[in-house]
């Protein structure tokens, strides 16, 4: 999950335009100013493209923070 985690984070760092983001499993978009709607959107545009993997609506709107974000890229990338 660290690998995951560590890739995750450049990719909301560089989205975000924000390189002082610290991601861990907790982290939700209340936590991040920069996430909102719109962003958002983006992240999982730009996740989608760097794992190669492609997220349904309903698992995305399942997520409740950044861990349930990985394990689902995991069980994806597996």
């Amino acid at each position: 999950m660290s690998q995951t985690i560590n890739e995750v984070q450049a990719i909301f760092r560089s989205t975000l335009d924000n390189d002082e983001i610290t991601l861990s499993s907790e982290t939700t978009a209340n936590d991040i100013e920069e996430w909102d709607s719109l962003s958002h959107i983006q992240l999982i545009i730009a996740i989608e493209k760097h794992f190669k993997i492609k997220f349904t609506s309903k698992e995305i709107v399942t997520w409740k923070n950044v861990g349930e974000m990985i394990d689902c890229i995991n069980g994806k990338a597996a």
